[in-house]
């Protein structure tokens, strides 16, 4: 997708480093990082320089091979891997991306190591990006639907950045959206500002307009009133970890999202890479959700009259918060997932009959 009217990607590998656009300093900032080492890529993570479910997976499997270049030894490879893991516990795409490193690199020798695991890491972002981009022609169906028998915009509700910048390339819940404007289809877009880090007013809005995409940013809960007064055609969100039943853990706030959108006939659509599938457990009291540091809501960014980012306490300062960083969406408030291979309802025989 652009940036100035240039085509990006979210990373990529480049001599012995790898790249990536450091999404903290944005929209302010347009900054392309350097990541070194393995700490590097875990930091990344960590701090969100790179977030997403699929652009963690990818940074994740760069790790990988910035640990590779730092020391061949598996023990050191192994000890990595683990670290990458705990970076970040709830988006299944980070444990999914290392064990896939892993067990490609199980028994090859020093001599092919490194090609190995950065031929992997490039194959495992080349199919993130093909995946969203599948996910955006199925999904395009649905935004057609409703044009056809609307003949006028359509709005879309989403939440938090589930676009571009979240996977390699194209998104998941805006990749039906680029699909859509790209075909002419007029749409609009009420971009949830998404508290506590404002993903949704400082990523989404800011490459919806870098793409031209008509978009307007909104508080969190102002959503159920656009959904009354008929607003909004549909909701398409991401997730970060969906189970094999259709729940979907998701950025904090879309379980609310799911329930104003069900009180008012609203289609309610999840869209996700394969990846984001957990086959595993299959009790969503069971998933890992983060708590992340208070700070992030008692403080914000932005740009001072020196035009340069401040961050500022809004919150008293004897005050306490507590930060869940992810909530989980019942699969029977999803009207159905949008994945790389068509469209299933959120249920263990819709998500079979896709990916037997």
């Amino acid at each position: 997708m652009k940036i100035k009217g240039k085509e990006y990607r979210t990373i990529w590998h480049e001599g012995k480093t790898v790249r990536i656009i450091d999404q903290t300093k944005l929209p302010h900032q347009f900054i392309i990082k350097e990541l070194n080492t393995v700490k590097d890529a875990i930091n990344a993570i960590k701090i969100m320089e790179v977030r997403g479910a699929p652009l963690i997976g990818g940074t994740a499997a760069y790790g990988i091979v910035l640990a590779v270049n730092e020391n061949n030894s598996f023990e050191f490879i192994k000890k990595s891997a683990e670290e990458l893991i705990k970076s970040r516990p709830t988006a299944i795409n980070l444990k999914w991306a290392v064990n896939r490193m892993m067990k490609k690199l199980q028994g090859i020798n020093s001599d092919e190591i490194l090609d190995v695991s950065l031929n992997e890491a490039k194959e495992i972002c080349d199919e993130d990006e093909k995946f969203c981009e599948n996910i955006g022609i199925n999904g395009l169906k649905i935004i057609e639907e409703i044009y056809s028998k609307k003949k006028d915009i359509v709005n879309i509700l989403t939440h938090c950045n589930a676009g571009w910048l979240a996977t390699i390339n194209w998104g998941t819940a805006t990749s039906p959206i680029y699909h859509a404007h790209k075909k002419g289809i007029p749409v609009h877009v009420w971009v949830d500002e998404t508290r506590p880090r404002n993903q949704g007013a400082n990523l989404t809005s800011y490459e919806l307009n870098e793409e031209e995409v008509p978009n307007t940013i909104i508080a969190d809960n102002t959503g159920g009133i656009l959904m009354q007064r008929g607003e909004v055609d549909i909701c398409i969100v991401g997730t970060d970890r969906t189970l094999s039943n259709g729940d979907v853990c998701n950025k904090i706030g879309t379980y609310l999202k799911a329930l104003a959108a069900h009180d008012n006939n609203v289609p309610f659509y999840v869209a996700l890479p394969s990846s984001t599938i957990d086959w595993d457990i299959k009790d969503a009291k069971d998933i890992p959700i983060e708590e992340r540091n208070s700070e992030e809501l008692s403080h914000v960014e932005g740009i001072d009259e020196n035009n340069k980012i401040k961050k500022v306490l809004i919150y008293p300062a004897k005050s306490k918060a507590m930060n869940l960083a992810f909530d989980v969406t019942p699969a029977k408030y999803v009207t159905g997932l949008i994945t790389e291979r068509g469209i299933s309802e959120a249920s263990s025989e819709g998500l079979k009959k896709l990916f037997k």
